[in-house]
């Protein structure tokens, strides 16, 4: 049979992963928020070029960068959403792992008065008796 603090010991290593996940989205949304940048530039400079075919489809450009913005305003949500999560699931496992110790501990002391109760009942039982 687990003791409690080898099942809570098993909650940290889930909550661990689930803490990994959380920021590994968190990264690849920041990933994606980057390219769109990179993205969000290169139409800047198109619209600012004086090259004449940039010109021509300054319109679209325009359109373009509100759809680009737009997105990366959607991103920034999800990604605060991420970060809230990753802090949340890091809060939850910081909890979990406390009270492993804290059971660990319950566990250790117990083992021990257990194993001064059977050296003090070891002692009784070889005393001589009068």
């Amino acid at each position: 049979m687990k003791t409690r603090s080898e099942k809570l010991k098993r909650l940290v290593a889930v909550q661990r992963h689930l803490e990994r996940m959380a920021e590994s989205e968190f990264t690849e949304t920041a990933r994606q928020r980057a390219v769109l940048a990179e993205t969000i530039d290169v139409v800047v400079d198109a619209m600012g070029s004086a090259h004449p075919m940039h010109r021509i489809f300054s319109a679209h450009y325009a359109s373009h960068l509100g759809r680009l913005v737009q997105k990366d305003q959607m991103l920034i949500g999800i990604q605060q959403v991420h970060e809230a999560r990753m802090l949340r699931e890091r809060a939850k496992g910081d909890r979990i792992e406390e009270h492993m110790k804290d059971a660990r501990l319950v566990e250790d002391r117990e083992a021990a008065d257990n194993s001064i109760l059977d050296l003090i009942d070891q002692h009784l039982a070889t005393a001589p008796r009068v």
